[in-house]
């Protein structure tokens, strides 16, 4: 099918291209992009009013599937993020059984061919079973077509390991993406450690848990000369560290996520697991530093650590629930709200954390582009929508979403992945 869009504003800021451009999109692939095409035999897409972006990527998802299906699936979490705007993301291998052997990746990647809309990648295992012991194969999963290599919900704690991970994954031009934290420092904490644990009697997880690890795993990049990707980056002292390091010319990366840019440890005086998550949401200050990260560069990427749970496990009170909240459904209508309309950041840099940058980091050919002979992935946005966030309306599994009820301003009109609309679907289209 052939497919027009007409005077849609397209922002590119890897092109560098902010401008009314009418795309025109053949056999999934974009083959022209002027400001005024005619329509010919196309089906006619207007976007007048919208916003043309590359198609965004998260990387930084749990799908739970294999072994979890009960919390997500393949199939669910996709549509998720088919509605939340993005056309490729990227699974962690936290799953049942954890994904540290080609066998899981390829399943993973054949489930999905079979049942996702979107684009997704595995990321395996940096080490068997995810002990931060013995390092997996990494040669045969990248084979396979892991795409990053991470123990996420767990830090690589070993020194050693994590070095020889480090210079393996490199040399293989493949990622590493580690969950920082010193795991006796945080014991058996469930929010940030502070005057607020203290006011609400909940048990702290320190900032310096996470700070020392980011510093540990600087260290290692700038002896091994080789990449690390800090995973769901929460700290004032981990934005400092990581600005550090780049001024160094170091290859270190971060990301932040839409809730740690947004909400403070004030959110866990309720109690509500929905706020409980891992590392912990932080104080005004931390929230302060890590958004002037992401408006410098420091902040390489915006992803959203969805973590899908059943509303049982979540219902089991603050002590017990288990970290984790949801995001795929919610965070570009969060970002733009709370960030861009606020003027914190352009939209431009929105796309460079949303979309060019993850396909940067990840090597993801022909992705965060729009360009001639791309494929066409692409994410419509409506800057002007109101919304309102309801949990009994999302694609995923999982409710547990700390936005309930939040009434925001921007939102996605349209995803599209090689040239076919995946959302919203054509029964949406007609409601």
């Amino acid at each position: 099918m052939r497919l027009l869009i007409k005077n849609g504003r397209v922002v590119d800021p890897g092109s560098g291209i902010d401008e009314t451009l009418d795309l025109l999109i053949a056999d999934g692939k974009i083959i022209k992009i002027e400001p005024r095409l005619e329509a010919g035999d196309c089906t006619v897409i207007d976007a007048s009013r919208l916003v043309v972006v590359p198609g965004l990527i998260d990387i930084h998802v749990h799908l739970r599937e294999p072994g979890f299906e009960h919390k997500e699936t393949i199939a669910t979490g996709t549509r998720a993020a088919a509605r939340g705007g993005f056309t490729t993301i990227c699974c962690m291998p936290n799953t049942n059984p954890i994904n540290d052997n080609s066998r899981i990746t390829t399943g993973i990647i054949e489930e999905a061919l079979k049942s996702s809309p979107v684009n997704v990648h595995p990321i395996a295992a940096v080490t068997r079973s995810s002990k931060g012991e013995d390092l997996t194969d990494m040669a045969d999963l990248a084979k396979a077509g892991a795409i990053a290599f991470s123990d996420d919900g767990k830090p690589v704690a070993n020194s050693r390991v994590m070095k020889k991970a480090i210079e393996k994954a490199t040399s293989l031009g493949r990622l590493i993406i580690d969950h920082c934290e010193d795991l006796k420092l945080a014991g058996d904490g469930v929010m940030n450690e502070g005057p607020a644990a203290e006011r609400f009697g909940l048990r702290g997880i320190p900032a310096s848990a996470e700070t020392i690890m980011i510093a540990r795993n600087i260290v290692l990049a700038a002896e091994t000369g080789g990449r690390v990707h800090i995973a769901h980056m929460s700290t004032a002292g981990g934005v400092e560290a990581v600005r550090e390091a780049k001024k160094r010319g170091l290859k270190v990366s971060a990301e932040a996520t839409p809730h740690h840019l947004t909400l403070t440890e004030d959110s866990l005086a309720t109690h509500d697991p929905d706020f409980k998550m891992n590392p912990p949401l932080r104080s005004k200050a931390d929230v302060e530093a890590l958004l002037k990260g992401v408006a410098d560069g420091t902040v390489d990427v915006i992803a959203t650590d969805h973590a899908p749970h059943t509303r049982e496990e979540k219902a089991k009170g603050i002590d017990r629930a288990p970290f984790g909240v949801i995001g795929l459904e919610t965070a570009v209508s969060v970002i733009l709200d709370r960030l861009v309309s606020r003027g914190l950041i352009s939209l431009s840099r929105f796309v460079e954390l949303m979309s060019l940058n993850p396909a940067r980091l990840l090597g993801l050919k022909g992705k965060g582009r729009i360009a001639v002979g791309q494929e066409a992935d692409l994410t419509l946005l409506n800057l002007a929508k109101e919304i309102l966030i309801d949990r009994e309306r999302f694609e995923s599994k999982g409710r547990n979403t700390p936005f309930q009820g939040w009434k925001l301003k921007g939102a996605v009109a349209m995803t599209m992945v090689s040239g076919k609309i995946v959302f919203p679907t054509d029964d949406k289209r007609t409601s």
